[in-house]
């Protein structure tokens, strides 16, 4: 619709159709938006993104279940951070995306103006979202708990986004190549047993020592770590956590660019 002037000064409205997509910002906004609605309206993802994370934080900081080095507020945090960027990158989208390839969401997402490289990006800009309502609640939390980070947290901006990056890419391959039913069974399966092997409330130095390399390369052990160094430790980021992260996002988004299914 658009206005113009006649000869007589009268203003007329061209009501002419103007057909076409909308800028790709504007569409990625949208989707977006819808993702993150959608994730915080399920009753099943706030428990998995929120409550469970909260959960665990104040539970194994005021109960003396674990023995630790110094506060244990302290050592829990940042490996309660850890696990809610695994638990929405990974977990949560690859449940969700699951879901979404079985009842053709995706397929029908893909005949819209928005480019399946568009769509990605709005799925990432969403879980990106999340996280950041997620660290802040249980850095809120923490803080009343009587959490005294130490650190610059500007480090933590790389972990992050390499730890997102790796549990996409493991999420999207799992979702792309599995059943809904086998992907909801084997990312929680994932989340339990990365749970209690990562680092995030039992310090790695409890299992045997011959276990202990293994469990260091896994994707949660070197968030965790990487995030303790910097808000326990209050040091930079070793370059270990962020070569395994890096190595793990690598890995995993050139997997699910190969073997993922859209329908």
């Amino acid at each position: 619709m658009s206005r113009s002037g006649n000869g007589d000064g009268r203003m007329t409205i061209d009501f002419t159709p103007r057909p076409g997509a909308a800028p790709l910002p504007r569409m990625v906004a949208a989707q977006a938006g819808a993702e993150i609605r959608a994730m915080l309206r399920n009753g099943e993802q706030l428990l998995l993104l929120l409550i469970i994370p909260v959960l665990l934080l104040a539970g194994f900081s005021l109960a003396p279940l674990i023995e630790v080095e110094g506060s244990r507020i302290g050592f829990v945090t940042p490996g309660v951070l850890a696990l809610a960027v695994m638990s929405t990158a990974f977990t949560g989208q690859a449940i969700a995306t699951g879901y979404e390839r079985r009842y053709g969401v995706l397929k029908r997402l893909g005949a819209t103006p928005l480019s399946r490289p568009g769509l990605l990006l709005a799925k990432t800009c969403a879980i990106v979202a999340v996280e950041l309502l997620q660290i802040a609640v249980v850095c809120a939390v923490a803080l009343g708990l009587g959490w005294s980070p130490a650190g610059n947290p500007l480090w933590l901006v790389p972990l992050v986004l390499l730890g997102t990056a790796a549990f996409s890419g493991l999420g999207l391959l799992m979702a792309g190549t599995l059943r809904a039913e086998a992907t909801l069974a084997a990312a929680n399966l994932v989340y339990l047993v990365l749970l209690g092997l990562g680092g995030v409330v039992f310090p790695i130095s409890r299992f045997p020592a011959a276990m202990q390399p293994v469990l260091e390369l896994l994707p949660i052990t070197a968030l965790t770590g990487g995030m303790r160094a910097v808000l326990a430790d209050g040091g930079a980021v070793p370059a270990g956590p962020l070569l395994v992260l890096l190595g793990w996002a690598v890995v995993s988004l050139a997997a699910a660019a190969r073997t993922f299914r859209w329908e």
